[in-house]
């Protein structure tokens, strides 16, 4: 399954919200540096869609807000 994700880094809280067109935003407290916040954001998906996070894989937007992950 494909999942579209709008990436909110450096947020005060962490979570996951659904918006009416389908696409999940997460808000992390993790820096955009390093793929910090990219493995955060792995961490809440696999914790929100409960799997485990070798099972998430970021297919594109490593370097953009929009992302599109693969749960396995």
């Amino acid at each position: 399954m494909k999942v579209s994700v709008l990436a909110k880094p450096n947020s005060r809280k962490e979570g996951i919200e659904t918006q009416p067109d389908g696409v999940l935003v997460v808000r992390v407290n993790a820096v955009p540096e390093d793929g910090r916040a990219n493995e955060r954001i792995i961490e809440l998906l696999a914790d929100h869609f409960q799997v485990r996070k070798s099972q998430i894989e970021l297919k594109s937007g490593h370097r953009g807000k929009h992302k599109i992950f693969e749960i396995l």
